[in-house]
């Protein structure tokens, strides 16, 4: 949206409407608006440039009010103003007291992702009353240290899976015939050994290959490890963290029980979130996404604000918070890229 489409004052008037409707959710009406906000022009000048900016699309007035709401597109505009604004901050980063003491924090948790990543949604939600989310490292950005395998039950494996960023997952395989722990032992060993400090989405590839140039006394083990590896890396990077979902519940944006509903849902269904906050998963910088621009249809009475976490230039994965359109844009914005960066520093420690 060009910013030159509207004059100094509409923007202004736009902005006063914006702001006011983030800050309680009642139409906003002319006269308000020169009581709170000192333009320097009259009750009859505000209605009409409200008027025009209405007939612009950037705000609405319900039925029921003679006051005005903002839209997608009033919002978007009031975005676009903050992200212009606060660019270089945002870029350069957010010095302060929380920063550094929340940093120090992570570093001291950071080999327990389980436990880092909880802690930094938990602490989104409760500074913004918003939901806090986390999409932690892709297998391939994820190097494997080691892998402990258990006989189990019949055909089926315990696979404990530990890796350099601290992640350890747990999941039962199964093979396509019973081994004793003395056959998994060698497997792991042999794993262990041979791709410890790779990366997890490689190793696949990398097993297939050496099957072909190994001596036969080790193509059923490579066979058998190939197998193992295929089911225990899957699910290395299909988890997501989300805290705040019954916070976010308290806010009159939602004292509809339909919109609850449709929140509830779309913020349970982690495939479909993590399948929509992936996309900026290498991307630099705070994005937004507005309602309608969500193209997730249970995410279209939402907005949503993104920046990425980082080891050194390498993209790890993504932070966000989850909101109404209404949503104080300033203050998540600010919050998702500083928590970011604090995320970034810890792995960089």
């Amino acid at each position: 949206m060009s910013r030159e489409i509207l004059d100094e004052r509409s923007r202004e008037v736009l902005f006063a409407v914006v702001q006011s409707y983030i800050n309680n959710p009642e139409p906003v009406g002319s006269r308000f608006v020169t009581k709170r906000y000192p333009l320097g022009v009259s009750p009859a000048t505000i209605r009409n440039i409200m008027a025009d900016l209405e007939e612009l699309g950037f705000l609405s007035q319900p039925h029921t009010s003679a006051g005005r709401i903002p839209t997608d597109k009033g919002y978007r505009f009031f975005v676009e103003s903050i992200l212009k604004a606060e660019r270089a901050d945002i870029h350069s980063g957010v010095p302060g007291e929380f920063m550094l003491q929340f940093t120090r924090k992570l570093e001291r948790i950071k080999n327990d992702l389980n436990a880092m990543f909880s802690e930094v949604t938990e602490t989104l939600s409760l500074m913004s009353h918003y939901v806090g989310v986390v999409i932690p490292p892709k297998p391939e950005q994820v190097t494997f240290k080691r892998i402990d395998l258990l006989k189990y039950k019949g055909n089926s494996v315990v696979a404990v899976l530990l890796t350099d960023e601290g992640v350890v997952k747990n999941r039962i395989v199964i093979v396509d015939t019973q081994l004793s722990q003395d056959d998994l032992n060698r497997i792991s060993d042999y794993l262990n050994a041979e791709f410890s400090g790779c990366i997890l989405d490689d190793i696949r590839s990398m097993l297939v290959r050496r099957i072909k140039r190994e001596k036969a006394m080790w193509d059923t083990l490579v066979s058998r490890a190939i197998q193992i590896c295929e089911q225990a890396l899957s699910f290395a990077g299909d988890d997501i963290f989300v805290s705040g979902l019954y916070d976010v519940m308290d806010l009159p944006d939602f004292s509809d029980i339909s919109k609850i509903k449709q929140l509830s849902r779309a913020i349970k269904d982690k495939h479909m979130i993590l399948t929509l906050l992936d996309g900026f998963s290498g991307e630099d910088g705070v994005h937004v996404l507005i309602g309608d621009e969500n193209p997730i249809e249970g995410l279209r009475k939402l907005s949503i604000v993104t920046a990425p976490y980082k080891e050194g230039v390498r993209h790890m994965g993504v932070i966000a918070l989850i909101g109404p359109t209404r949503m104080d844009y300033s203050k998540a914005i600010f919050m998702v890229n500083t928590v970011a960066q604090c995320v970034s520093r810890a792995f960089e420690s």
